[in-house]
């Protein structure tokens, strides 16, 4: 059922094409013809001096979309390079089709945690249809910008704060699948979507500092702890090396003097042996 049910929708969908086409082509009319064909022959009777009006040029990145009596002439729009208009009769649009970007303004966002913040973006688009870009829509450009705009908000106020601070690829892509599929009836495809830049108010960045701070003296104080601990357990197993042989403790006396003296200091240091303070450490 499901399938039958794609399948259905898509030929809708395939109809409505077609009929928006049939639309855009549809016949001139017998009163039309009749005066395309007194134009053409106008045209014919004066050939040298209506050529200048005729021939008409567009350039490689351009396509023109030609309008006679109203109706658009042709499903494919003309260009690059040389065409011929009728001069009464037949007008003409042109479309760059080179990719244009534009920024998206600073757009104040509440996101799904009820955290106010500020961000910005870029959109890189491009006209893919010239006819329907014409046709479609009055002013394509400017619709994209504004559908940019609230695309943003739509799809920042279903994040939260940590998701918008660190999934910024997941939603740039999210953004451009939306605004692609919304503005395909435009003729237009958009190819790059980039969030520049997120900013968060004052108080919330003293805020994350503050708990930043807060974090990094925890793991200084357990890093500290376990070196504390690590030292202790050295001591105990060097302090039992030490036991077992009783000159070990004389030689490392004479190493701790040899470290003291090297350091050019004023610390006057007289060694004494250790059986002359045994009676008095047994007393």
């Amino acid at each position: 059922m499901e399938m039958e049910d794609q399948m259905e929708g898509q030929k809708r969908t395939g109809v409505s094409k077609e009929a928006l086409i049939s639309e855009r082509t549809g016949s001139l009319g017998c009163c039309g013809w009749f005066i395309v064909i007194l134009v053409g022959l106008f045209t014919v009777c004066l050939f040298p001096f209506t050529i200048w009006f005729c021939l008409k040029i567009v350039q490689e990145y351009e396509r023109a979309v030609i309008f006679r009596l109203g109706r658009i002439t042709d499903r494919r729009a003309k260009g690059p390079g040389i065409f011929f208009i009728l001069p009464c009769t037949d007008s003409f649009i042109k479309v760059d089709l080179r990719t244009v970007s534009f920024d998206i303004p600073p757009q104040e966002i509440l996101t799904k945690d009820s955290v106010t913040v500020s961000v910005d973006g870029v959109v890189y688009f491009r006209v893919n249809d010239p006819i329907a870009s014409v046709a479609n829509v009055s002013n394509a450009d400017f619709a994209t910008r504004l559908l940019a705009q609230t695309t943003l908000r739509n799809v920042l106020g279903t994040k939260n704060l940590a998701e918008v601070l660190s999934d910024r690829e997941g939603i740039a892509h999210s953004m451009q699948s939306n605004l692609d599929e919304a503005t395909d009836n435009w003729g237009i495809k958009v190819e790059r979507v980039e969030i520049k830049d997120v900013k968060l108010p004052h108080q919330l960045q003293r805020a994350m500092a503050a708990e930043a701070e807060a974090a990094r003296e925890a793991r200084a104080k357990v890093i500290a702890a376990e070196g504390e601990m690590n030292a202790s357990r050295a001591l105990k197993e060097a302090s039992l090396v030490i036991a077992e042989s009783p000159s070990a403790l004389q030689l490392r006396y004479l190493q701790t003097l040899n470290t003291i003296a090297a350091e050019k200091n004023s610390t006057i240091i007289f060694p004494l042996p250790m059986d002359l303070i045994s009676p008095f450490i047994r007393k």
